[in-house]
């Protein structure tokens, strides 16, 4: 079951980048979406656990988590509505890179000949997709590169803060994910909205109500998915199950029409894969 549960939150984080571009092309943008998908969570969390709320004002460093989580949904949601979902997912699976920095600088570990491995692979990945087609720097190449890129660093950040705090209850840790992922999405599309930016939220018609109720419940159950396999199984496990999003997302969007795939792309990917994979191995060698 915990299996199961990992893989049921790696299909529909997968799948996301669908309904999100539904939804905008019904007026309501990815990060409006957002802030709607955790508002039910953050209420039903703040209802059943009110003493979490307690806990999380007196723990900064849970800001600090709530920043991170906030940042990290906020870039993802966006980035697979409005770029190649294929090359979005791809740069934001860098993320092993980034907690590998992160985890040195907060945390104090030591980097090992196999980290030093898999920070060559990711970065090797991430400058086979960067690079354009007619040759120059591998740098990203539009917003959603950029967004892609931020929301897996934040997703790093998100997780390094998580095992620096856990000696917090998960009650507290998850209202500070869900926290984020309203105010720091709602903030943005707010400033973004006032400035002309992005359209302020509106939907087609009355209709679209309930699938967007139902894919906040789906999210609410996917993150309770995340916790209790997470939970449940070795920290190499649920990183290697997590992968499956990988490929999901990929077949989908090359299905449905939300990205391409070339061989240089291809190669990266594998490249980048390969990083994350390796690191599930060194967490479960040094057990």
């Amino acid at each position: 079951m915990p299996a199961i549960a990992l893989m049921f939150n790696a299909l529909v984080w997968g799948l996301s980048w669908w309904p999100f571009r539904q939804f905008q092309a019904a007026g309501l943008h990815p990060l409006w979406t957002t802030v709607t998908l955790y508002v039910i969570s953050l209420a039903v969390i703040s209802l059943s656990h009110r003493p979490a709320w307690r806990e999380f004002v007196r723990t900064p460093a849970l800001w600090l988590v709530m920043l991170a989580a906030g940042m990290s949904n906020t870039a993802f949601n966006w980035g697979v509505a409005l770029g190649d979902v294929v090359r979005v997912v791809l740069l934001f699976y860098l993320m092993p890179l980034w907690a590998l920095l992160l985890a040195r600088l907060i945390l104090g570990e030591r980097l090992s000949a196999l980290a030093g491995l898999r920070m060559l692979l990711a970065l090797g990945g991430a400058a086979i997709v960067l690079m354009p087609a007619g040759g120059g720097l591998p740098w990203p190449a539009s917003l959603a590169d950029y967004l892609g890129l931020a929301g897996g660093f934040s997703f790093a950040l998100n997780n390094v803060m998580l095992r620096r705090e856990a000696a917090s209850s998960s009650h507290a840790r998850a209202l500070a994910m869900f926290c984020g992922g309203v105010v720091v999405a709602g903030l943005a599309a707010t400033v973004m909205a006032g400035v002309g930016f992005i359209a302020w939220p509106s939907l087609a018609g009355p209709g679209w109500l309930l699938p967007l109720a139902g894919m906040a419940v789906l999210f609410f159950l996917s993150n309770i998915s995340l916790q209790f396999g997470a939970a449940r199984l070795p920290a190499n496990v649920t990183a290697i199950v997590m992968l499956v999003e990988v490929p999901v997302a990929a077949a989908s969007a090359l299905w449905w029409g939300g990205g391409s795939l070339d061989l240089k792309t291809a190669l990266g990917g594998l490249c980048i894969v390969a990083a994350a994979m390796l690191a599930a191995l060194e967490r479960h060698n040094s057990r």
